[in-house]
């Protein structure tokens, strides 16, 4: 499974991609970051990084998506811009009609530490331990995208096979249902 990995930023946005089965250690595809100009206009900046994370997507083609959901923070500037580049990363993923996925920073620094509440640089560390780097990516935002893509790796097969055998035990019992039968 090739993924995708975005963590949205509207200054700098990080993306990397990499190959994997759950299980397994991963391959570095690639990665990057993409930047915009904090005194640029807002409008300018998401269709900089929209233009970005489509070509992108075009460039490496994913079989899926992973993008950090954007969670609380005090800085209300901050978030929304998070927020915005999230968007703007979901959009790329399903205007190519792959499926995307948001993880917590807690559930992605969990898959790849062990911890939830991992720092940092020991995120970056288990990212250049599990892809077998020779150095650390940089910047930061680039190792967070490429442990959101690993995280997917491992788990979202799991999850999207859980959402399937879930969905398809609706569609049983709404069958049962239709013909009288009930639930079982």
């Amino acid at each position: 499974m090739r993924v995708l990995g975005v963590d949205p930023g509207l200054t700098r946005c990080g993306v990397g991609v990499v190959e994997g089965v759950p299980g397994r250690p991963c391959t570095l595809v690639a990665y990057t970051v993409v930047r915009t100009d904090p005194a640029a206009d807002l409008s300018l900046r998401l269709l900089h990084l929209d233009r970005a994370l489509t070509e992108l997507v075009a460039e490496h083609r994913p079989e899926s998506v992973a993008v950090e959901r954007v969670f609380s923070q005090s800085n209300t500037r901050t978030v929304m811009g998070t927020a915005q580049a999230s968007a703007i990363a979901v959009l790329a993923g399903a205007r190519a009609g792959l499926p995307v996925q948001t993880y917590t920073p807690s559930e992605v620094k969990a898959a790849v530490t062990g911890s939830g509440r991992a720092d940092k640089d020991q995120v970056t560390a288990m990212v250049t331990r599990l892809l077998r780097l020779a150095a650390p990516p940089k910047p930061a935002d680039a190792a967070d995208a490429l442990a959101l893509a690993i995280c997917h790796v491992w788990r979202g097969g799991t999850r999207a096979r859980l959402a399937a055998a879930a969905d398809a035990a609706a569609r049983r019992t709404a069958a049962d249902a239709a013909r009288g039968g009930g639930t079982r």
